[in-house]
């Protein structure tokens, strides 16, 4: 998956690129034994992007969330719907994580 996004992981990085909400973010980010789609390190903000393939697995999401949490980091999911639809409310959302970070 690094060396191929998802289209909705593709779009969302490319509206993040570039410190465009004021912070750096990076795509395919390790944290400890897991891969963040998108990652705020000076924030401790992953993002994650969510297809079709996790709603078939959400408590293995949620036990992955609770390991991030553990580490330190706040997740934020967002569905790939939702930013193919309306990448602007993603970026909604992902700015109001961002707050009081």
């Amino acid at each position: 998956m690094r060396q191929a996004p998802t289209a909705a992981e593709a779009r969302l990085w490319q509206a993040l690129r570039g410190d465009r909400l004021g912070i750096a973010f990076r795509r395919q980010v390790v944290v400890g034994d897991a891969i963040a789609d998108l990652a705020a390190p000076s924030a401790r903000l992953v993002v994650e992007v969510d297809g079709g393939y996790h709603a078939a697995r959400p408590a293995a999401d949620a036990r992955r969330d609770a390991k991030l949490r553990r580490a330190g980091w706040r997740v934020l999911r967002v569905s790939a719907e939702d930013v193919h639809r309306d990448v602007a409310g993603a970026l909604a959302a992902i700015r109001a994580a961002l707050v009081g970070h």
